[in-house]
Formats: structure tokens, sequence, C-alpha cells
């Protein structure tokens, strides 16, 4: 079996993730038609084409690049697009449907046989079969599709509502309004026009009732053939006369019209059939037609020089828009000789300005050459406009529901990695299905300030404008907004809530500004509400915006100076040892116990290094290693500087005689000392690991604008018993410092260790009201700067005499001077 034709209309852009489309460029293509049969026919004379319909696809690739160009929506990712088009026919629409969800040129359903084309949902369409034809395969798929057809295709097994969606309000709105319509103007005898089809049976089945509910009586109920039912027919046309004349001719001057793209291609070929045969104006005074929000003003190419004042005065119901800034600046930028994958554009253009590109085939003479520089503003409007309409709208807010529902994705999964300690994020592998449960939420304000979220049945929620068209005779019109709006009382913005009047009718409030903390997004709410853990309320607390993460990193200034300064101590620390090792045999060395003063030396530098593991984002390693290797390494260092003293004070008591202190001076009272005193805080933090660790963790509260990513310390208790006992060495170290220091000093250090601990402690104890009463990064930051200032306060004070004698006074480092100091 042959596979279908392949038409070249299409439009693509590469990207991480593909939003797919189907767009109705042409207006239809009939049935009957075999490709297989004329594969040389040129396909632009077998359709009628509405050239307006090319601002939808446009709208899409604008969303696309605004998108791209804004690092906030869907970081870490690309937007890419790919748009068919549906000639308003089953086969083409299911066709390219397919096509969409095929990773190649050629429909293989079911395989993804290339990773980069990762098609995530799809937009379309805009009429409602073929949005129906859409939903019968992706509901298989279960992908998103969002379509903008102003009357929602009939449930069926087919159809999963769960998975279709439309930036369109329900169509049970349209016929309140407009039966609200009638009876606001008084008008109770009108006409009712819709096709010959299942959709204008529904129509008329919905809005028949509800006006002779209301005491509105319908003169006749017509339904119209479509042109593709048998143009190529003569009968056919015996038929659009007969209903012409009978619908023309009507005494009947309000028509409400079910106005589907191709009824509206009847209604005007039915007026120019009745102008031609009676010899008449097209008949326009007196009428009023009252359109249904289908209706976007658009002609096909072959109704390019109709009367648009035919509908002179209509009202018809219409999508909210509002004016998106960039837009025609954007349309201003087409270049029809470079189209950069777009394949409708040439299409377009040589439509649009009835002129043909030198290179296309079958150039006709007296025709003009397109040369790609004619303004597209100077196209009629219902041919093309420069600003959204209704239709292109609703694909502009599709594409931002799909990007800021990728957004939330992403938030939760990052709130998700974060709580796991696993840091950043990678780029996603999304499935389609996996969009539903955060799309059916989603609520966010457009680039145009209009609040966009679903109802709960997939839906736009909100309601239809009611236009007034007014046409002139040089082809252009002007839409005007009607009917004033009846309130007690203004709207509540979004940031506000409404607040009963006492005293007053429940539709008169007063609008309460949002309290600190919360938000609302929509018009009118009664209440209040807080964002999620993982975001915080913008200024004019109508918006959730996603919080930064919050911690000591190297690349802010005060990470980055602690960084700096414990590599400069830690190269200060390491220049000392390599001195000291150099004048190791020297009298200052080897009086103050060289092996301690080494060890000194080297856990000072670790303790610098260490200081390093406070800054940057918090992992399990750097968690789980940091206050255990602070706590060691630093009872190492203190250690030393207790057995120091102790050496010191034995030393001189040994001199006296008779003294039996001789046999327990020399290094094995030093070693035995520091062992013992580490042995206790390894102990400590051996057992603090094995019980309750450290572990990453988040702090969405604390902080309104930011998440502070810290270690959570597992058991403070335990930390705190590390501190405590590094307060213990201290205090006994100290203590024994300040009673050796009335002894003999030559080389005797007892003094510079009394004033170095006395520098220990007083760090430390401002650190634990300092600790206790900031959060997050500025809490590491007082840590790390403890850890630095009393590690160079034992450096500055124990070193810097010795550094003095053996650099600048090497006469004073001898044995005979040791001797006389003793003395």
């Amino acid at each position: 079996m042959m596979e279908p034709f392949q038409l070249p209309y299409q439009n693509y852009q590469r990207g991480d993730l593909i939003i797919g489309g189907i767009a109705n460029y042409f207006g239809f293509v009939f049935e009957e038609m075999d490709f297989h049969e004329h594969p040389n026919t040129k396909l632009i004379d077998e359709f009628f084409e509405v050239l307006k319909y090319y601002q939808n696809t446009l709208s899409l690739v604008f969303a696309v690049k605004e998108i791209k160009e804004n690092p906030n929506i869907v970081p870490n990712m690309t937007f890419g697009f790919h748009v068919y088009d549906s000639y308003t026919n089953a086969r083409m629409t299911y066709q390219n449907t397919l096509k969409l969800l095929s990773t190649t040129e050629r429909i293989v359903p079911n395989f993804k046989c290339e990773k980069k084309k990762n098609t995530i949902a799809i937009i379309g369409g805009l009429d409602f079969d073929i949005s129906l034809y859409m939903a019968t395969v992706l509901g298989v798929y279960k992908i998103p599709q969002i379509a903008y057809c102003v009357l929602a295709p009939v449930r069926s097994p087919e159809l999963q509502p769960q998975t279709f969606y439309r930036t369109v309000p329900n169509e049970k709105y349209q016929y309140a309004g407009i039966v609200m319509l009638l009876l606001h103007f008084q008008w109770t005898w009108v006409g009712i026009v819709a096709s010959d089809d299942e959709n204008g049976e529904t129509f008329m089945q919905t809005l028949v009732p509800m006006l002779s509910q209301h005491g509105v009586c319908s003169a006749f109920n017509e339904k119209l053939p479509a042109i593709s039912q048998g143009l190529d027919n003569f009968s056919f046309l015996e038929l659009f006369q007969a209903k012409s004349s009978f619908l023309m001719a009507s005494e009947v001057n309000i028509l409400v019209l079910c106005a589907e793209p191709q009824t509206i291609a009847v209604v005007k070929w039915m007026q120019y059939f009745y102008s031609v045969a009676e010899d008449v104006a097209e008949k326009s005074t007196g009428t009023v037609w009252i359109l249904t929000a289908q209706w976007a003003f658009s002609s096909e190419t072959m109704q390019r020089y109709y009367d648009i004042q035919a509908f002179d005065g209509a009202l018809s119901f219409a999508i909210h828009t509002e004016e998106v800034q960039g837009f025609k600046d954007f349309l201003q930028t087409l270049n029809p000789n470079s189209p950069n994958g777009d394949g409708f554009l040439q299409a377009f253009w040589q439509q649009a300005f009835n002129c043909l590109f030198s290179a296309s085939n079958g150039h006709k003479e007296n025709t003009k050459t397109c040369t790609g520089h004619e303004s597209l503003e100077s196209l009629p409007g219902h041919i093309f406009e420069m600003t959204m309409t209704g239709q292109s709208y609703s694909i502009y807010n599709a594409v931002y529901a799909i990007a800021h529902t990728l957004h939330q994705m992403h938030s939760s999964r990052l709130k998700r990695r974060m709580m796991a300690g696993r840091g950043g994020l990678d780029p996603p592998k999304l499935q389609p299905w996996q969009l539903h449960s955060f799309l059916r939420s989603i609520s966010f304000n457009n680039s145009a300030g209009d609040i966009v979220s679903f109802d709960e049945n997939g839906e736009l929620a909100g309601g239809f404008d009611i236009i007034n068209w007014v046409t002139f005779p040089n082809q252009t019109f002007s839409r005007v907004k009607v009917l004033p709006i009846a309130l007690c009382n203004d709207h509540c913005q979004p940031g506000y809530s409404r607040k009963k009047k006492e005293g007053l009718p429940f539709c008169c409030y007063d609008c309460a500004s949002c309290p600190q903390g919360m938000i609302s997004n929509q018009m009118d709410m009664d209440y209040c509400f807080q964002c999620q853990d993982d975001q915080f309320p913008n200024k004019d607390r109508d918006q959730c915006i996603l919080k930064h993460q919050h911690f000591l990193s190297y690349a802010e200034p005060l990470g980055f100076v602690l960084a700096s300064l414990a590599l400069v101590f830690s190269l200060v620390t390491a220049l000392i040892l390599g001195v000291f090792s150099r004048n190791g045999d020297t009298p200052i060395v080897k009086a103050n116990n060289r092996d301690l003063t080494y060890t000194l030396l080297t856990s000072l530098l670790l303790c610098f290094l260490c200081s390093l593991l406070f800054i940057g984002q918090p992992h399990p390693v750097s968690c789980s290693l940091r206050q255990a290797a602070f706590g060691i390494i630093f009872s190492i260092a203190v250690s030393c500087v207790l057995a120091k003293t102790i050496t010191v004070v034995l030393a001189f008591m040994a001199t006296k005689p008779g003294s039996r202190m001789r046999k327990w001076v020399g290094k094995s009272l030093a070693n035995s000392v520091l062992l013992a005193c580490c042995s206790v805080q390894t102990s400590i933090c051996a057992a603090w690991l094995c019980t309750a660790p450290p572990f990453p963790d988040v702090d969405m509260n604390s902080l309104l604008e930011e998440i502070i990513v810290e270690c959570n310390e597992g058991s403070v208790a335990m930390f705190y018993s590390v501190l405590g006992y590094l307060g213990f060495l201290a205090m006994v170290s100290f203590t024994m410092a300040f009673l050796a220091k009335r002894l003999p000093d030559s080389f005797n250090e007892a003094k510079f260790i009394t004033f170095s601990m006395l520098v220990f402690c007083s760090v430390w104890l401002s650190f634990v009201p300092s600790y206790l009463s900031t959060k997050g990064k500025q809490m590491v930051a007082v840590e790390v700067f403890c850890i630095l200032a009393s590690s160079a306060g034992l450096l500055g004070c124990i070193f810097s005499p010795k550094l003095y004698i053996i650099l600048l006074r090497p006469d004073l480092n001898s044995k005979d001077h040791l001797i006389l100091r003793s003395k």
C-alpha cells in the first residue's frame, strides 16, 4: 500500500523539547481528491486558502521565540516546534498527527528512531472535528493536546478528557451570552443559521430551547450545506440559489449564525448569488448578524474582493484578547526570501500579494513578481492583521501554558533533589504524560497581563467579549467592545481578595490587599492563598516566583574572601613549617619539643584547609566530613598546645633537687597527652557519625525569597559536645599556661600560649550567640570565620616570636643564650 502524498507545507525549528502543531492554513480540501492520480497537480489550486489563518502559526513561532529568550521560564532546555497543516481533512489530519509523533520522515508508530525529536505536547486544532481527529490519536499516547476550537469535540471513548485542554472558555457561556444579548436589545424575533452537520445540529438543539425559555422566538432554523459537500455539482448551485433567496430576502432582521469558517464562506457566496440573481445590492441595511466566537472576519482567497460591508454592525462573541507587545515587530521581520524552515511563508506571500516568486513553477503572464519587501500592513484586515486575533492569542497562551507547566515540573524536581541531597538538576528526561498533573492546575499571568488557567474541564477559566464590527468602504474594519459593566463596585484585581460590605448585598464588596506571604492570582477571589514552599509572592502579591538557592558560594564576595583567607593562611603555615624544618636543630626549635611543633603546624594547616569544606553547595560527603574533620583536627591542635604547656611545667619542676618529675619529662609524656586528648574527640565524632550524622537539608520558610540549602547537623547535642570538648581542652591549656607564665622565659612558650588560648576562648565564646542568631550562609560564614580567627590566633601568638628569633635575631638562637636566660 502506497503512503499518502507528502505535502510540503510545514514549519519546523529544532529544540530539546518540541511543541507540535496542527494548523489550518488551507480552508479545506475535497475528500474526492486523489493525490496519487494527480501527483503533478499544483496543490495551490486545489484548496481554498484562508490567509488569515497563517497568523495562528506565526503566534506559535513568536511565543516559542519569546520563551527561548527568557532563561527564567524553562531553564536548561530549549524549545522547538513542528507545525503541519490539517487541510481541514480527516485523512491529512490523521497523517500529520502521526508525523508529529514519529521521529523520522516516514511514519513509524510506537517507535522512537531518533532521540533528538522529543514532542512534549501538541496544539490544535481550530475546528471541533479536526480537534477530534487529533484527539483520537493523541489520547492513545496520553500526549497533552491544547486546542483552540470554540466548540469542544463531543466526548467519546477515543477522546480522553484528561489529555485534552482548550485555551477557550466553555461554549455554555456563549449560549447564555446570546440569550442575554437578545434580551438586552429586546430582540425576540430572530432567525437561526448553522451548518448542515453534527456541529450545526448541536448548536440548534442547545440554543433554540434556551431562547424559548426566555421568550425569544426563532422565525426559522436554517441549515446551510458546506461547500465541500459538492461545489463541483451543478445541482449544488441550484440549492445555493434557493437558500440564498430565502435567507437574504427574509423579513427577519436579526440572524444568529453559528460562524464556523465554512458556514461563513457559504453565507458570503449566498449573498453574492442573491445580488447577481436579483440584480440588487447585497442586503446589508437593516440586518444585524449575531455571530459566535468562531468568527474571525477572514475571507478565503476566492473571496478577497468581497465587500465586507455586508457585515457592518455585526455583533460577535470573541475570545478575550490583549495586545501582545513585540508581535507586530516580529511580523515585520518575516522574509519570504529566507523562510528558515517555514514552508507556509512563500505560499502565503504569493496569495496575499497576488504575485509569484521567480523560482515558482508555472509562472503566469501578467502576474507580478514577488520581491519579498511587500508590506504586510498594506493588506486588508480580512486577509491579514498585524495584531493577534482571538485564535492566535489562544495559541500564544497554549504555548506559554506548556512552558509554565515545564517550569513547575522543573521546580518540583529541583525541590525533591535538594531534599534527597543531590545538587543541581540535570536536563529532565520528560514524558508527555507527566505534564498532565501540573497542566491541570497551571495558573500564570501572560505577557499581556491576562491570567491563564484551566478549570475542572480543562478549559480556559474565563468568558467571552462582545464585539461590534464597524466596516469601511476601503475593506478595513475596527472592533468595538460593547455592553457596559453593571457592577456594584470595581472588580478586585489579582493581589486582592473580596471582603464583604456589611449591610449590603453579596455583590457589593471591598477589596483587601493579600496579607504578607500570600497571593491571589485571579480577579474577585474570595481569599488569598500561600505559595508553595519553593516559591514566594512577588511585590504585587499576584504571582508566585521560584525561590533561589541560598548557600555560601565561592562565587559571591563573602565566600570568595573567606576561601582566599583560608588559602593564604594555609600557605603561611606551610612556609612556617618549612622554616622550622630547615632550622630543626637550632636550640629554639629543640627547646620547645620539635615533634609537637611540627604536629601543631600540620594540624593548623589542616584547620585552615578544612574551612573550605563549609563553602559551596552542601553535599552528603561535605556535610558528613566538615564538622568531624574540624572537631578532630582542632582537638589535635589544642592538644599539642596542652602537651607543650604540660611539658614546660614538668621540665621546670624536674630541675628542682630531689624531684621525682624527672622521669615524666620526655617525648613519651607529650605523645601520651596528645593521643589521650585526641582519642576522646575522635570517639565523640565516631559516635556522632554512626548514630545521627549530618546531612544536606533545605529550609523553605526562614527566608522569604530564598531556599536555604544547608547541612543539618543531625544531632545538635553531638555538635555542641564537640565544641564543648574543644572548649574544655582550651581552658585546661589556658590554666596550665597561666600558672607557668612566671617561669624563666628563655624560649618559654607559656605566656604566648596563655595569650593564644585567651584569643581562642574569646573567639569561640562569641561564636555561640552569633551562630544561634543567624540563618543560612551567614551562619556558615560565622563558623568559618571562627575557625580561621582561632587558628590564626594560635599561629600568630605561638610562632611569631620564634620566627622573629630564627629569621631576624639568630644571635639569640644559641645554647649559651638559653643557659643564660634560664639562670
